[in-house]
């Protein structure tokens, strides 16, 4: 075990979140005005427990922002800086402690397996550091690529993540499951994986993301996506990853307290086509909780379950059901900063 390096939990203390502003695609076309909207509202709600920092595209856009959302407790500080995209998850940098001293981590992002443009993404925080974003904390950069969706940390080196992504040949061709916790290891400090073999949600294409089906909620606690009607498609996927789920277990060897989350019903773009809705793409922030909804009645069974998970946090609904329309929600388009990273 790399015991100098520690990849820390979401739920421990930030400086800030990283976001990335919204650029019309073809997803969005004909809700554009409304994840505008929804993205306005995910940054007024962040900041009244902590800091925003934004890229924007352009001096205008950083400007206008800053004109919709003040006044707020919180920061809004806003950098310049080229992207392709807006899920900031997984090519914004991965901090990890060493010696209890912060260190940012730049994998490779290639748009999850060469499905989409990420040249400019790819880019993005090594242009953010020379900018001085991160102030002082190191940047390690690495050929090795890695998507922060793919990748959920109890932040004591236990890392969840799934086989299908994270062992894809469109991302580190030839590379073993050994080699992978090696490089987890060496990178992160992990020291135990629990690999995923099933688990799917129609519409998405980052080749199963784990932030989209199963996350850590505190170290003895996992939050999943559970589906009870057998007609549906995900039902058996579903179900065996809920049975893989039980049979995993703590450092201890007790099994994990496991919490289901509702499936939400289906939510279609105008081609009839289902997106990839999940309650579990939450976002853990300094004494709150985001969750997605997606104006379905499963929303108020999911908060429900929040509130149980996270009785010492704020639990917030953040309309997430534009956001879908290109596959993604809250937890994706965000990435914590750690303590340390900008502060003192």
């Amino acid at each position: 075990m790399n015991t100098a390096r520690r990849l820390p939990a979401e739920w421990e203390a930030q400086d800030a979140i990283l976001l990335v502003w919204p650029q019309p695609h073809p997803g969005w076309d004909a809700v554009f005005p409304e994840v505008v909207t929804a993205y306005l509202n995910l940054i007024k709600t962040i900041r009244r427990f902590e800091p925003v920092i934004l890229i924007a595209p352009d001096l205008q856009t950083a400007e206008q922002v800053k004109q919709q959302t003040d006044p707020s407790p919180f920061l809004l500080t806003t950098y310049v800086a080229a992207s392709n995209d807006c899920w900031a998850r997984d090519f914004a940098p991965i901090t990890v402690y060493e010696n209890d001293r912060p260190r940012l981590i730049n994998f490779k992002f290639n748009g999850w397996g060469g499905k989409f443009l990420a040249e400019l993404d790819n880019q993005l925080t090594l242009s953010l550091s020379k900018q001085g974003v991160f102030k002082n904390t190191p940047l390690e950069n690495h050929d090795w690529i890695l998507e922060g969706g793919s990748i959920d940390s109890d932040g004591q080196g236990i890392l969840l993540t799934t086989s299908r992504c994270l062992l894809s040949d469109s991302r580190n061709p030839g590379v073993t499951k050994e080699q992978t916790e090696k490089l987890l290891h060496e990178t992160l400090g992990i020291h135990t994986v629990h690999w995923l073999e099933y688990g799917w949600l129609e519409g998405d294409d980052t080749d199963g993301h784990i932030d989209m089906l199963a996350r850590f909620c505190n170290p003895d606690t996992i939050a999943y996506v559970q589906c009870k009607d057998k007609n549906d498609p995900h039902y058996e996927p579903l179900h065996q990853m809920e049975h893989e789920l039980k049979k995993i277990s703590r450092a201890n060897g007790m099994p994990y307290h496991l919490l289901p989350l509702p499936l939400p019903s289906a939510c279609c773009n105008q081609k009839a086509e289902r997106l990839p809705a999940s309650y579990v793409n939450f976002l853990i922030i300094n004494n709150a909780v985001l969750v997605p909804v997606y104006q379905q009645p499963e929303d108020k069974i999911a908060l429900k379950q929040f509130e149980k998970i996270f009785p010492d946090r704020e639990i917030i609904a953040v309309d997430a059901q534009p956001f879908i329309h290109e596959s993604g929600s809250v937890h994706c388009l965000s990435m914590q900063i750690p303590k340390g990273v900008i502060s003192s």
